[in-house]
C-alpha cells in the first residue's frame, strides 16, 4: 500500500522546520546574509558587464598566449598575482552563493576563474564559454555596447 501523503502534513512540517530555523539562528545573521546577498546581487549585476566588455576579443581563444603584467617588476607581479588570485576566490565564492540566492552565478564564477592562475585555467573557461547559451548572452551583452563578439 503506498503511504498517502496529506498536503496538511506538508504546511505543518515546513512551519515546524522555519521554527526551527528561527530558534538556532539568529536574526542578526539572517539580516546580514539578506544584505550581503542584496549587494551581491546589484554588485553582480554592475560588475560583471564592466569586466566582460572590456576584455579583448581574443581572450577566450586558445591560441593567442597571455602574459599578466610581464613587463612590470618581479615583486610588483608577485603581488598583483597573489592580490589577483583572491579576488578570483572572491568572485568564485560569492557565485557560488549566488547559484542559491539571487545573482549571475555561472557568471559571476566564470569571472572568478579568469582571474584565477592554475594549470588547465584556459581549457576549462574556453569549456565554460563553449556552452551556447552562456556563450550566446556574454556576446549579445558585448553587442549592447558595441563591442566585437568573443572568438574561440
Amino acid at each position: 500500500m503506498i503511504p498517502m501523503i496529506d498536503f496538511q502534513d506538508g504546511i505543518i512540517a515546513l512551519g515546524e522546520m522555519i521554527t526551527r530555523i528561527e530558534q538556532s539562528v539568529s536574526s542578526d545573521f539572517l539580516l546580514g546574509l539578506t544584505i550581503v546577498s542584496i549587494t551581491s546581487f546589484i554588485g553582480s549585476l554592475i560588475a560583471i558587464p564592466w569586466i566582460l566588455i572590456r576584455l579583448p576579443v581574443d581572450y577566450f581563444d586558445m591560441r593567442v598566449p597571455r602574459h599578466w603584467m610581464k613587463d612590470h617588476h618581479p615583486v610588483l607581479r608577485i603581488v598583483g598575482l597573489i592580490v589577483k588570485n583572491c579576488v578570483g576566490v572572491v568572485f568564485i565564492l560569492v557565485g557560488f552563493l549566488m547559484l542559491f540566492l539571487p545573482g549571475q552565478g555561472i557568471l559571476t564564477m566564470l569571472i572568478g576563474i579568469s582571474f584565477l592562475d592554475f594549470p588547465g585555467k584556459r581549457r576549462l573557461e574556453a569549456r565554460i564559454v563553449k556552452q551556447h547559451t552562456l556563450f550566446k548572452a556574454i556576446n549579445s551583452l558585448r553587442h549592447k555596447f558595441n563591442k566585437p563578439p568573443f572568438t574561440l
